[in-house]
């Protein structure tokens, strides 16, 4: 199988799966070589609980070139950067230890995300999170080079995005600086941020030209229940927004705490008998109520689903309560909960409040003039200020 079979099967498998539809980024990837802009790609060797082990694959070797195919157009994350290193000139082989610190997106979410930005020929586009470029090459061959600009805050990235993408021949502006200042002076039709921030960089916002649009995930310290954020600025100069419930993100951003749940937490949760057991009738909240999670993430905080379980499992790190439920009949349920919060009380108290204003999957998301960020529901119900940005030494744009 060569690189035109395998991008047409990548390109009809998310045709089927609806991330990607008639139109011009259909198009775009349709004629994108990815074997161009990631000639070189890890794949991990080591099982869980190993020490991490992975073997960069080349293009430029021939052996390599059917793993590599797989990997590039599979439609899995393309891990590119292993430790923060270069990457260009690098040597192929093994690499272990450290973690990878930079991969190409999903393409199903990077699929649909660029469907909802609504590019079109001779819109000015800022692709912040450049990673391995795929972004950048589809809005330069949908809106023209000239007007796209991509950044990024590690100029490694930068410079092997310069490079590929200059091979694909564009000459699109390659960037090094932090997404969080964008590039001041100047707006664009387009924004896209290829990484989750804990709310919509005010700098961006600033920069969206009237008729523009920006897209940026947004989420807590927790991993489990992102949001879209859509920023659309009319012609008149003013700001509508939304934060929309989503089932999955691009990676926390740099500087973006995470809380997971540890391994030893897990076994804990499913091993031990807890504090207090009850049988419930209530409703239990099913996994496509993604806007009552969104608004108990940043309600109730401090929570993250266990997605592995077969039931509902849920952790607080942070002091060490949890949930579990299992179902025993029609609609009813056993539930277990141990520690200093009753996190089963907590979701219930907020549901009914979401029931009652007509269960949204969508917020609008408000700006003030003195930097505030307001998330709320249409009927006012449910409401939730995003957190205020943390100082940082990021503000070079080069």
């Amino acid at each position: 199988m060569g690189p035109a079979v395998a991008r047409a099967a990548m390109v009809a498998r998310l045709e089927a799966t609806g991330a990607l539809g008639p139109g011009l980024v259909r198009d775009a990837l349709s004629v994108l070589p990815r074997e161009v802009l990631m000639p070189q790609a890890y794949v991990r060797r080591s099982a869980p609980g190993e020490t991490p082990r992975w073997d960069l694959l080349d293009w430029a070797t021939p052996r390599d070139r059917p793993a590599l195919l797989e990997v590039l157009y599979g439609g899995a994350s393309v891990l590119v950067q292993h430790d923060g290193e270069p990457l260009l000139g690098r040597a192929r082989g093994s690499r272990s230890g450290a973690a990878i610190t930079s991969m190409s997106t999903v393409m199903s979410l990077t699929a649909a995300l660029l469907e909802e930005l609504d590019l079109r020929p001779g819109q000015r586009v800022l692709d912040v999170g450049t990673g391995a470029g795929v972004t950048a090459a589809v809005a330069c061959q949908v809106c023209g080079d000239q007007g796209v600009v991509t950044l990024d805050r590690d100029r490694h990235l930068t410079d092997s995005a310069a490079v590929r993408l200059a091979d694909l021949g564009f000459r699109s502006q390659v960037v090094y600086g932090s997404g969080e200042v964008g590039c001041p002076g100047r707006v664009f039709d387009r924004i896209f941020v290829s990484y989750t921030a804990e709310r919509v960089p005010a700098a961006l916002v600033e920069q969206l030209a009237p008729g523009g649009k920006l897209l940026v995930h947004v989420t807590t310290a927790s991993p489990s229940w992102p949001a879209l954020a859509v920023v659309e600025r009319t012609a008149d100069g003013q700001l509508q927004a939304e934060l929309r419930a989503v089932e999955f993100a691009h990676r926390a951003g740099h500087g973006v705490e995470r809380i997971f749940l540890t391994e030893e937490f897990r076994q804990r949760i499913t091993t031990e008998v807890g504090a207090w057991t009850q049988r419930s009738t209530l409703a239990l909240p099913a996994d496509t109520d993604r806007g009552l999670w969104l608004a108990a993430d940043h309600l109730l905080g401090g929570l993250v689903r266990d997605f592995g379980a077969e039931h509902l499992v849920i952790g607080a790190p942070g002091c060490g309560s949890w949930l579990r439920v299992k179902p025993v009949g029609p609609r009813r349920w056993t539930v277990i909960t141990h520690g200093p919060r009753d996190i089963w009380r907590e979701i219930q108290d907020l549901a009914a409040p979401w029931r009652a204003g007509g269960s949204p999957d969508r917020y609008r998301l408000s700006f003030d003039p003195d930097g505030g960020q307001r998330a709320a529901s249409q009927c006012g119900r449910l409401s939730w200020e995003l957190p205020v940005p943390r100082p940082t030494d990021e503000g070079a744009v080069s």
